[in-house]
């Protein structure tokens, strides 16, 4: 490519730059992971842009650059329209910029939402697999069905490859059988067999897995109880809203980053406003990836990762997407993008 091109790569050109990476993305969120929290990365606040009249709707944009051998810099614009479901669309939609650490030249275009929607999965199943020590869990949870619940069920099974039995459910009981016939037409034969069941409730859900993960469209905490849980169990908080703050002070706490976790109305924001610290965090993911904390702050605590979707997971899952396009010769390009220098 010309130093004035701009390579675009499309979703169905990501969908196939991804196929079969599980481990490649993995790898890529827990160094990310590492890397920012030795100082590794610059990582402003996202950006939260809101449509006046209704908080449902949000596009957000989330900068940053990542050092530690990654070295990109770009940002992702991601809106989240949960009515896009009833339209018959994707709830979210997304771009990736990334540019060149040397001349700050825009040099890739991406399709974000696969690119986000991997990162989260890798990120949740890498936190699973830390908190529960490496062993699967009897029977995974999923409340909500949606495709980063499907991601994060794939993902379990690359991280935690002994995962097999799942209970779904969702408030749309035919999106929870349409994710359910998904995920049994998705689940690999070498893998060995799974077990899907659709449950009644959430409470249901949380009663009988030890593993849980939210991931809904929830803006307002809706679960206080969490007493019904196993022992020990483990719950991945990851659309950040369904708890609620007593919940979340009655458990084991661990997120990605406590300054970029507690804004925006999250669950842990509340926990924060309500006691006015952050003394119910115990550690980071990377702590316990570096060896610098334990996994369990003991064995009867129920653990509850809360991961804010930190941008630089973007940037390492798109530097993977970027690096495997320019290998396979994939480069479909805006030509002479830049204007020639003045």
């Amino acid at each position: 490519m010309d130093r004035g091109d701009l390579l675009v790569i499309s979703g169905e050109e990501v969908r196939g730059l991804l196929c079969g990476q599980e481990e490649s993305v993995l790898s890529a969120v827990r160094r990310a992971y590492v890397a920012h929290a030795i100082g590794r990365s610059s990582l402003p606040h996202s950006t939260f842009v809101r449509l006046p009249g209704n908080d449902a709707n949000r596009i957000i944009a989330l900068p940053g650059f990542l050092g530690d051998g990654f070295e990109v810099a770009g940002m992702k614009w991601i809106s989240s329209f949960p009515g896009n479901l009833e339209r018959g669309l994707a709830r979210a939609s997304a771009v990736m910029i990334l540019n060149s650490c040397s001349t700050g030249l825009p040099e890739a275009i991406l399709e974000g939402s696969l690119i986000s929607a991997a990162r989260t999965a890798a990120s949740a199943a890498a936190a699973a697999a830390a908190l529960l020590g490496g062993e699967p869990p009897e029977r995974v949870g999923l409340i909500g069905t949606g495709l980063i619940n499907r991601e994060i069920a794939r993902f379990l099974r690359v991280a935690l490859p002994a995962t097999s039995r799942f209970l779904l459910f969702d408030l749309d009981p035919d999106r929870a059988a349409g994710a359910a016939a998904a995920l049994r037409r998705a689940s690999a034969p070498e893998a060995g067999a799974v077990e899907i069941e659709v449950a009644a409730s959430a409470g249901e859900v949380l009663r009988r897995c030890a593993l849980v993960s939210f991931a809904t469209t929830a803006a307002r905490p809706h679960v206080g109880d969490l007493s019904a849980c196993p022992r020990g169990a483990v719950i991945l908080h990851v659309s950040l809203r369904d708890l609620t703050p007593q919940a979340i002070l009655a458990c084991d706490n661990v997120v990605d980053d406590p300054d970029h976790v507690c804004r925006a109305e999250t669950s842990l924001h509340l926990a924060q406003q309500l006691t006015g610290g952050r003394d119910f965090i115990r550690c980071t993911l990377a702590d316990i990836l570096q060896g610098n904390a334990p996994a369990r702050r003991d064995g009867e605590s129920v653990a509850v990762f809360s991961p804010f979707g930190l941008g630089v997971l973007d940037l390492a899952v798109g530097k993977l997407v970027l690096d495997r396009a320019l290998a396979g010769g994939e480069r479909q390009a805006i030509r002479s993008f830049q204007p020639a220098p003045g």
